[in-house]
């Protein structure tokens, strides 16, 4: 699988300097882990998921999360389960068929172990488990059943717990749960391949909802727990994990108080006004800025309700063909002993020891996201990956 895979080849050369890398789900991890870009999640219920499952790869997805937590009813639970085995053993007939990344949500420890072995040999098509609600005390029990599992089934699972408990978002046991949760996901390294945010229910904790005018980051109290996740377990100095962004809610939007957050000219340039409108009138600038926002934290991928949030996350997620340059050149081998030095675009300074792990965080995702063209804009990304 790779990145903007569905569109034309012809379309890919047009658009990149450098293009997405392919990769498989036996890829290492740290690859893995920054390339999930936008992970749409989806009920297990669905009587059609084989179906959905295939829809959705061809459309440019290339992680997705099978729920059968918050987003089905607690008496489903069961049918979920026995809908997931069904829908697998289909996928699994399918030869030859692109799949995306599976994860499984799940509720309880005890069902990791559960649907492996119900899954049988279509375990291979599982990349792994996310582990809701997660804390030291709460997330070592899925971590060890995670663990069982996978000796049990000779398959590298993953672990992407959910950072959303109540402890987290209270000022008085947040750092206490951080540690805790630094020291579960350490001691476990090896099999964490993202933590993720669970913005909705940090927001539950205060009975808030941000309305679609508001990125989480204008949530003050939803962004200071963001700010401490990536402060403790987001660090590029070995010891950190990638963060994914939290999700948008929205996929339409009634009636406006705010200005759109879009300008009008790059949509000009690109000769794509009417993609503005859209993107308004679906509450997609919103989620644009948010997306933004979410890179200059330090988080990276989002977790996606609706499949029209795909194209914008992955859009934006493209390094640039300046970021690309700046990067390069920090990375220089003769560059090792530090210094200063003017940007190949002659507009910003780039201090070599202080901009290092920026620049190597930059080509990372330059692999799995790959570099536009020097003339090519986020909205020629983002019209070229909208499915037609």
């Amino acid at each position: 699988m790779r990145h903007f895979g569905h569109i034309a080849p012809e379309v890919r050369q047009h658009l990149f300097h450098q293009e997405p890398c392919e990769f498989t789900m036996d890829s290492p991890a740290r690859l893995l882990a920054a390339a999930l870009g936008a992970t749409l999640y989806c009920p297990a219920t669905r009587p059609q998921l084989a179906d959905d499952i295939v829809k959705q790869a061809g459309r440019g997805v290339v992680s997705m999360v099978l729920c059968l937590e918050d987003s089905i009813d607690d008496a489903d639970v069961e049918h979920g389960e026995e809908n997931l085995v069904r829908q697998f053993a289909d996928l699994d007939a399918r030869t030859g068929t692109d799949l995306p990344l599976l994860f499984v949500r799940v509720r309880t420890p005890g069902q990791i172990p559960d649907l492996v072995r119900r899954l049988g040999p279509t375990v291979r098509l599982l990349s792994g488990f996310v582990l809701p609600k997660f804390t030291e005390e709460r997330g070592i029990p899925f971590l060890e059943a995670l663990s069982t599992a996978e000796t049990a089934s000779g398959r590298r699972l993953f672990a992407m717990p959910v950072l959303e408990s109540p402890e987290l978002m209270y000022r008085e046991s947040r750092v206490e749960t951080l540690e805790g949760i630094a020291r579960a996901v350490d001691k476990y390294r090896d099999r964490v391949l993202a933590l993720r945010l669970g913005v909705t229910d940090f927001c539950s904790s205060y009975g808030l909802r941000r309305a679609p005018d508001m990125t989480a980051y204008d949530v003050q109290i939803v962004a200071s727990v963001i700010a401490d996740v990536v402060n403790m377990l987001g660090r590029a100095d070995g010891t950190g994990f990638t963060v994914t962004g939290p999700v948008w809610e929205y996929f339409r939007v009634p009636e406006r108080m705010f200005k759109p957050m879009l300008r009008r000219s790059p949509f000009l340039e690109g000769q794509a006004a009417e993609l503005r409108e859209i993107l308004i009138e679906h509450a997609m600038d919103g989620l644009l800025r948010e997306i933004s926002l979410d890179h200059a934290n330090g988080l990276l991928g989002k977790t996606c309700i609706h499949p029209s949030h795909v194209p914008a996350v992955h859009a934006l997620s493209v390094v640039s063909h300046e970021e690309f340059s700046d990067a390069a050149d920090i990375l220089r081998p003769e560059r090792g002993g530090g210094g200063v030095l003017r940007s190949a675009y002659t507009n910003k300074m780039n201090e070599v020891k202080p901009h290092r792990a920026w620049a190597e965080r930059t080509v990372l995702r330059a692999q799995v996201f790959g570099v536009a063209n020097e003339d090519v804009s986020f909205v020629d990304l983002l019209a070229a990956g909208i499915p037609g």
